[in-house]
């Protein structure tokens, strides 16, 4: 049956991925989704899935298996470019080839061109029929923009340095969980510190020492001075209203405020403004966080969409999913997202909508309630909305199950089954690693994951609901006309590489039947330039807080869903910037709007 509705992390085959780097370990991997709607289908490339998915509606996708198209090249790129379907990816120390087909679905890519090595790139094709080439990924380079021959794809002009880091400036650009920058608990920071000479601003070796395990004073110079500093990296370019949106990511990957900035020019080659509301793409707050190297397109209704990457990061800094968000450009031209409760099902309407309106379908039902297990401890990790943690079984016998009482008879209309991977090291030869560098083996074979899901009443009756056999970590089901359950059971079959079942969230989502919570009495101070405490009166009947807050009253584009508190430091704020909040509190019934307050500039500069 088709969706009516989405759920992030998007429900995908997202592929294992098996490392050889120190111990092999195994995990599963979607990032850098470029989305793109060519000839009325929508495609989604993503790093790591040796294929793509295709969709005509956004909500329903399907697989299509390409293990040949260089699919160890991370952050594939398509762009429509005159009848063809244009991909490119990225290499370090060789050129990049640059492919091309008229129908992805039923014809091979042929090569254009493999002009010079590049990481993260983006092509675009402007009004004129001119074409530019965005690449860059490093903590101490800028991203690039070069001008291509539409023909050759070779490039033309100058290479032009666009986007720098400016963490000093830029909260959202600050490393770190939460933008606390890890620099200082650096090992090796702490290290080349001792050799560090502030005067002359470089490593300095004792005498005789010409070198430091095989790198020069300037190397270890160049390394000591990128620690702590931001990826600047994942262009992609947007033209809207006769300006160009250039935009990147930050600060990385494996943080919660992974994020998407944008700078704005009248040129495809700039020179580019920062825009004041930035980071336009965050969800540092939830079950899963993290929104940053993404792409943003409008789909066949007129309505702009952001997909971009979500972090779990447990297992390996690379252990992540695909996210998909309302995107949009207000009267003033500025880009932004709509990331309130983003984590929570949403509908995609079929024809045009208002972004900035968009709220869940169904609330939470399942948050913090009672949860029992066949085996294994903590099992209200299943309820705790972190991906980050989980319940595991004790054994992988198959009949292992976990069981969430709603505490009454709710109305369920959708339910997420979110699967974990611990501790996963399966040996394979050698020579089946297939990178260049040996040390990565995307699987191709489907590896099914078999449960099933039931619902019950009583605890005693149950109601099968799903007989699940597929590639599934993040399962979404959704039932629009809604079933009468207090209990909702997922019980394990034969599941990848033969693990045990673990469970890092069981979502029941649905409409709850009593009142909202009360209004947040909220109020914020402004600690220094970047950073911002908001804190509100504790609420009976909370599941928690959603701070909304940007530029401007009408402007509060970005937010922090909270549970399990009554503050949060909002750490993404730009210097010299004044900021509005409004605190909205949500239960299971619903959501209580916040009223708006400005955050004041603090006197305190750093």
């Amino acid at each position: 049956m088709k969706k009516c509705t989405y759920c992030n992390p998007l429900d995908l085959e997202y592929r294992y991925q098996h490392m050889r780097e120190g111990k092999p370990a195994a995990h599963r991997e979607g990032a850098d989704p470029t989305l793109a709607l060519f000839k009325g289908t929508y495609y989604l490339f993503v790093s790591m899935s040796a294929g793509f998915w295709y969709s005509d509606d956004l909500l329903n996708w399907s697989f299509h298996a390409a293990p040949d198209l260089l699919i160890y090249d991370y952050a594939p790129d398509v762009r429509q470019i005159g009848d063809y379907l244009y991909f490119c990816a990225s290499r370090r120390e060789k050129n990049c080839p640059i492919l091309r087909t008229r129908d992805p679905l039923n014809e091979e890519f042929e090569a254009v061109s493999a002009p010079f090595p590049f990481w993260d790139p983006d092509l675009f094709q402007d009004d004129d029929g001119r074409v530019y080439l965005y690449w860059g990924c490093t903590n101490t380079q800028p991203i690039w923009g070069v001008e291509m021959d539409p023909e050759t794809m070779e490039p033309i002009g100058e290479t032009i340095p666009l986007i720098y880091g400016r963490e000093t400036e830029l909260g959202y650009e600050r490393p770190g969980d939460n933008g606390v920058t890890d620099r200082e608990s650096s090992v090796v920071y702490q290290h080349l510190k001792r050799l560090f000479n502030p005067e002359t601003n470089r490593i300095e070796f004792p005498a005789g020492m010409e070198n430091l395990g095989g790198y020069s004073a300037e190397a270890m110079t160049a390394m000591f001075l990128s620690v702590g500093k931001p990826y600047i990296e994942g262009a992609f370019m947007t033209k809207h209203g006769g300006k160009y949106y250039l935009q990147y990511a930050c600060p990385g990957t494996q943080y919660n405020t992974y994020a998407d900035g944008v700078y704005v020019g009248d040129g495809p080659l700039g020179p580019f403004t920062l825009q004041r509301s930035n980071p336009f793409s965050s969800k540092p707050g939830g079950f899963i966080t993290g929104a940053g190297h993404g792409s943003t397109i409008q789909d066949q209704y007129g309505n702009w969409w952001h997909a971009s990457t979500m972090r779990v990061s447990v297992n390996h800094d690379f252990e992540r999913r695909v996210g998909l968000f309302p995107a949009g450009f207000d009267r003033d031209g500025v880009l932004f997202c709509n990331q309130n409760f983003a984590d929570y099902p949403h509908e995609i309407p079929a024809g045009k909508f208002d972004t900035a309106s968009q709220m869940p379908k169904w609330m939470l039902l399942s948050c913090g309630k009672a949860v029992t297990a066949s085996s294994g401890a903590n099992p209200e990790k299943a309820v705790n909305e972190n991906i980050r943690d989980w319940w595991s079984a004790e054994t992988n016998e198959p009949g292992q199950w976990l069981c969430v009482d709603l505490g009454t008879r709710a109305d369920v209309r959708a339910i997420q089954v979110n699967f974990a991977d611990e501790a996963l090291s399966p040996e394979f030869p050698a020579e089946e690693y297939g990178s260049e560098r040996g040390d990565r083996r995307i699987e191709l074979t489907p590896q099914i994951s078999r449960y099933r899901l039931e619902a019950s009443l009583d605890g005693e009756a149950w109601t099968v609901l799903e007989n699940a056999a597929r590639e599934c970590s993040n399962g979404y089901y959704e039932y629009p006309d809604g079933l009468r359950a207090r209990y909702i059971r997922v019980t394990a079959g034969a599941l990848p590489y033969g693990q045990v079942m673990r469970i890092s969230g069981l979502r029941v989502f649905g409409n709850g039947s009593g009142e909202k919570c009360a209004q947040a009495k909220a109020k914020a101070t402004r600690l220094n330039d970047l950073e911002a405490l908001v804190s509100w009166d504790h609420i009976p009947d909370v599941q928690g807080c959603n701070v909304r807050y940007g530029v401007a009253p009408d402007k509060l584009y970005m937010s922090w869903l909270v549970y399990g508190a009554d503050e949060v430091k909002l750490t993404t704020l730009i210097a010299g910037q004044k900021y509005y909040a409004a605190v909205d509190s949500f239960n299971e019934n619903g959501i209580t709007e916040g009223q708006v307050f400005a955050l004041e500039l603090s006197l305190i500069h750093i």
